[in-house]
């Protein structure tokens, strides 16, 4: 099976592809499979959200549900073993692809509990179980940027434990975000892991940026406002890869990495989620052809990934050297009366919110789902 063209030049370009969903049904009938073969697919994450519905859809988990009921298993302890089931089995399918790119790609994620959230040490303590439970190198925790979460950035990449750094919304925060993450390499290295092993992405969402500010700006209603509708995300997320190649390319911070690089050390590549476009208006593939750049990732929901392959543009790199004109409509928007730390804050909370939620009606359902089945 050939790769698709419009796919393969984006993976070309240095963008790996990742699938934003997972499900037993994906699993086992041979798709994701065929997504590595035919769509360059080399990595995938999981939510809450993406959890919630693959369960209740389908009977895919019929039987493992009327087993775990049978040994008076709980919801939660339910929903940890069918998750991780499902991760590490994924985790074989991309094996392969884990060994060709040096362990850089081929990587399955897999979310704390969203409740978690504000909580470092309960996420320090369920990261090295999940860890230790799915037991495959290419997996990925994906730990959430909140202000909690940070120090168990760092806690947990001291174990030597890979992460997904998730629900990052501002510069500011991605910025604390990779200094959590040296931290945690520096500490690794201290207790004798190998560097080399330790990989990690910063998980930057993108449309959720456009949706919140496109919003705001429809209700100040002004001619001003209203033309930098469907800026905000893109230039964002690109004022966020200045910051990565401060961190890791030049500038002030680039002698720490130097310096832990020296000992295997990896980078923190920025990965482009939340890239499925909600507005009609806009083209369904703006936010894969306007953050084209090296060592990025972008991890795509079936549906924008299948209108990249079937007409997705490539103008090459288009993020790098954009600063200033991404600062600029930042500046614009602040001019108009956007409070972004205001703006960020609000996305914080709410993508907590809505995994919580998800978690919660996932919850319900399987609870439901051992009771009916525990009762036949």
């Amino acid at each position: 099976m050939a790769q698709n063209e419009n796919l393969a030049a984006l993976s070309g370009a240095g963008v790996s592809v990742w699938l934003d969903d997972l499900s037993r049904n994906r699993i086992r009938s041979g798709n994701l499979a065929e997504l590595v073969a035919t769509r360059s697919i080399v990595g995938v994450t999981t939510n809450p959200t993406i959890f919630q519905v693959a369960l209740s859809e389908g009977h895919a988990y019929d039987d493992q549900v009327k087993e775990l009921a049978a040994q008076g298993a709980d919801a939660d302890a339910a929903i940890r073993t069918i998750t991780t089931d499902d991760v590490r089995s994924a985790c074989d399918v991309l094996a392969e692809v884990f060994e060709s790119t040096g362990g850089v790609d081929g990587r399955i994620s897999i979310e704390v509990d969203p409740r978690l959230a504000f909580d470092t040490d309960k996420t320090v303590a369920q990261a090295v179980e999940l860890w230790k439970i799915v037991d495959r190198p290419n997996l990925f925790i994906k730990i959430p940027a909140t202000e909690e979460g940070l120090p168990a950035i760092t806690r947990v990449i001291a174990e030597g434990i890979s992460v997904n750094v998730t629900l990052i919304f501002s510069v500011q925060r991605y910025l604390s975000v990779m200094g959590a993450y040296l931290d945690g390499l520096r500490k690794a290295r201290i207790a004798g892991h190998d560097l080399a092993r330790i990989h990690s992405v910063a998980s930057f969402f993108v449309s959720r940026v456009d949706t919140e500010i496109d919003k705001r700006l429809e209700q100040i209603g002004s001619d001003e406002a209203l033309a930098l509708r469907g800026k905000a995300g893109i230039a964002n997320a690109r004022l966020a890869y200045a910051a990565y190649q401060d961190v890791f390319d030049g500038g002030n911070h680039t002698s720490t990495y130097s310096h832990l690089a020296s000992s295997g050390g990896n980078r923190q590549r920025p990965l482009w989620a939340s890239t499925g476009v909600k507005n009609p208006d806009y083209s369904d593939t703006m936010y894969i052809t306007e953050l084209v750049a090296p060592n990025t990732v972008n991890t795509l929901p079936e549906k924008t990934l299948e209108a990249f392959a079937d007409h997705g543009e490539l103008r090459g790199d288009t993020v790098s050297g954009t600063a200033a004109d991404a600062q600029g409509v930042f500046d614009a928007l602040t001019g108009v009366g956007i409070d972004l730390d205001d703006v960020f804050a609000v996305l914080e909370r709410e993508g907590v919110e809505k995994f919580e939620k998800s978690w919660d009606e996932l919850l319900t359902a399987t609870t439901a789902e051992l009771k009916s089945t525990g009762s036949n």
